[in-house]
């Protein structure tokens, strides 16, 4: 059943799926998630698949999940992509799937990025090359790219800090500096039917991302990771003006739950006009549902 925006509220962007429903957790992400939870101040315990759709159905919010696929950069197993996209297929009234796979996977990843889009339904991608532990415009990952280029697909590419690894010795092994936005901007160039979607505020370079989304036709910004409150003032003033069409909704579930994301976002300045687009239709129109 497709998704009917008549029934919908909103439309998060940004919902990680950290556990699969048939493997226990990895060890080695298990340490990330004990930070990442500290950093966050939210509980330890990961959702399975079946309680976050529950909670998003409840709240009638479609939602993008995905997980994140590090096997290289740091040694954990991932979730599968597979897994994910068979339960979404599920649930694809109010479930829109995702894939990640590692750019160091190069043309392996690419039949699997092939495979998951022609015979299992996933409507893009995440990258989150922090974890990842590679440059995002690194060749060894353009054939995937060129895969998601050729169905037209989005890619969600995550920038700024990264409360993974925060307050861990050596930050876990994670190097910021691959969360640079402007080191996508040669992504953007070289797929331009790619809609790059930069992940979060992207602190400390909210600027680079602001100039990207305002210079390249194909770059957008999800607003996940953030509770709205905190925002640098420039966020809210290009999401009033030039930037209304190209601002998403995301939470970062469940890191931040989407009910107080969206309830923040009602207090911090967004024009009356904007936020239905922040909301819902800006998502619906980039990943073609209405």
């Amino acid at each position: 059943m497709p998704i009917d925006l008549a029934q919908i509220k909103a439309i998060d962007v940004h919902v990680h799926a950290e556990v699969s429903c048939h493997d226990p957790e990895d060890p080695v992400m298990g340490k990330f998630f004990d930070a990442a939870s500290s950093y966050f101040k939210v509980p330890r315990e990961r959702p399975k698949l079946p309680e976050i759709v529950e909670i998003y159905r409840a709240q009638q919010i479609a939602f993008c999940l995905f997980t994140v696929d590090c096997e290289s950069g740091i040694g954990a197993k991932r979730v599968s992509n597979y897994e994910i996209a068979d339960f979404a297929a599920q649930h694809d009234d109010i479930c829109i799937p995702f894939a990640s796979i590692d750019p160091h996977k190069g043309k392996l990843g690419a039949r699997e990025a092939r495979d998951l889009i022609e015979n299992h339904g996933v409507r893009g991608f995440k990258f989150h090359h922090i974890m990842q532990d590679i440059e995002p415009a690194a060749r060894v990952g353009y054939p995937i790219y060129e895969v998601i280029a050729e169905y037209g697909l989005p890619a969600i590419f995550h920038t700024g800090h990264s409360g993974i690894g925060t307050g861990l010795r050596g930050g876990g092994g994670i190097r910021l500096k691959y969360g640079q936005p402007m080191l996508v901007d040669d992504v953007a160039v070289d797929f331009p039917d790619i809609k790059i979607i930069l992940a979060h505020p992207s602190w400390p370079w909210v600027d680079e991302s602001l100039s990207m989304a305002l210079h390249k036709e194909n770059v957008f910004i999800d607003l996940s990771g953030w509770s709205p409150k905190y925002f640098q003032p420039q966020i809210i003033q290009y999401a009033n003006t030039q930037l209304r069409h190209k601002m998403l909704f995301g939470s970062d579930f469940p890191l931040i739950r989407p009910d107080k994301w969206l309830e923040a976002a009602k207090q911090v300045g967004f024009r009356d006009d904007v936020l239905p687009g922040i909301m819902k239709d800006n998502a619906a129109r980039l990943l073609g549902l209405g």
